[in-house]
């Protein structure tokens, strides 16, 4: 009986579904390195108030490749301060049409 592991090793890709979280579209300037790797520098976001928010200084945990429905995107782990707030949430690339949305 083939496992985990046996499958993982031909290069069977998952999918992660629909991203869980209150979503939010942001207009994010991004740092692209020379070699291709992303780098979200800041973001901005309308809140639940209609109020334009401004994040900056986010420090990224982590970044993954991932498929949310089948389209090929990149999270990042972040956190920052929003609103005050201490705040982590994922913000998400997606690849095919170049948008960037925030779960919070």
């Amino acid at each position: 009986m083939a496992g985990f592991a046996d499958a993982t090793k031909y290069g069977i890709e998952t999918d992660g579904g629909v991203p869980k979280g209150t979503r939010y579209e942001i207009a994010c300037m991004t740092w692209f390195t020379s070699t291709g790797k992303t780098m979200p520098r800041y973001f901005k976001f309308e809140d639940d108030s209609g109020t334009i928010q401004t994040v900056t200084d986010i420090v990224v945990n982590y970044t993954e490749e991932k498929k949310y429905c089948g389209i090929p995107s990149r999270e990042y782990g972040c956190k920052a301060i929003i609103g005050g707030l201490n705040r982590e949430f994922r913000l998400i690339f997606y690849q095919d049409n170049c948008k960037w949305v925030m779960l919070v």
